[in-house]
């Protein structure tokens, strides 16, 4: 796979059905996750179509929304996925524990679903891939609780793929390629910088600046506060 961005929202998903099916097929490891980091995004559409190509690639998932109440939404819209939606307690329940080989897909799991989320995969003997999940709450980002989660059901994820804008570029990483930075130019988005592990921000700040990183950040962050304002 080449270093280049996805030119809209339905090629971002074409890539990342493609990560987790070479994933889910090729690598090691039964957890994955794909990530599309968009303000405002309307996960359900995203999901059906979702859904459709993993059932084209020889997949059909069992999804599993945060509670009840999300689950009976994506029955009601998506009639064609009703019989295969359920909440995660559903499945702590037993729901579909007689077809726990199939692959289970966890859709938009936050923090406060940390326990049930865990309770359902690690009873879970197929493959498992999260979309948009967020494992990690910035409210216990350090202590005892954090690291004991890092170090024990986070660490067991795997990053199938991962969209995220960033003020002067992107970050991504489809499955098998390393993690890429881009950088924005005038005319484009262009790679600044690969790596084989998700960089930290300070990684990201010199591969889209380089040398005076911090300077350039300052100016560049300056420039569009005065463009915000003369907006």
């Amino acid at each position: 796979m080449s270093a280049t961005l996805p030119a809209d929202l339905r090629a971002a998903e074409a890539d990342a059905l493609q990560a987790l099916v070479h994933a889910l097929r090729h690598e090691e490891g039964s957890r994955w996750s794909v990530t599309w980091r968009f303000e405002g995004l309307r996960l359900l559409p995203v999901v059906i179509r979702f859904v459709a190509g993993m059932r084209e690639a020889g997949f059909d998932p069992v999804i599993a929304w945060p509670d009840a109440g999300a689950a009976a939404l994506a029955q009601r819209d998506a009639p064609e996925l009703a019989e295969a939606c359920c909440s995660l307690m559903d499945l702590k329940r037993g729901r579909f524990a007689d077809e726990a080989n199939r692959c289970l897909l966890a859709v938009a799991p936050q923090p406060s679903d940390y326990e049930d989320l865990e309770s359902a995969v690690e009873a879970w003997s197929g493959p498992v891939a999260m979309l948009n999940g967020r494992l990690e709450d910035a409210a216990v980002g350090i202590g005892n609780v954090a690291r004991t989660r890092r170090k024990g059901f986070v660490a067991t994820w795997q990053v199938a793929y991962w969209l995220e804008p960033l003020a002067e570029g992107a970050l991504q990483r489809q499955c098998p390629d390393p993690w890429w930075v881009f950088r924005r130019d005038p005319d484009g988005h262009r790679a600044a910088g690969s790596f084989e592990t998700r960089p930290d921000p300070e990684a990201v700040e010199a591969a889209l600046y380089g040398e005076g990183s911090e300077l350039k950040r300052q100016v560049g962050a300056m420039d569009r506060f005065i463009n915000d304002l003369r907006g």
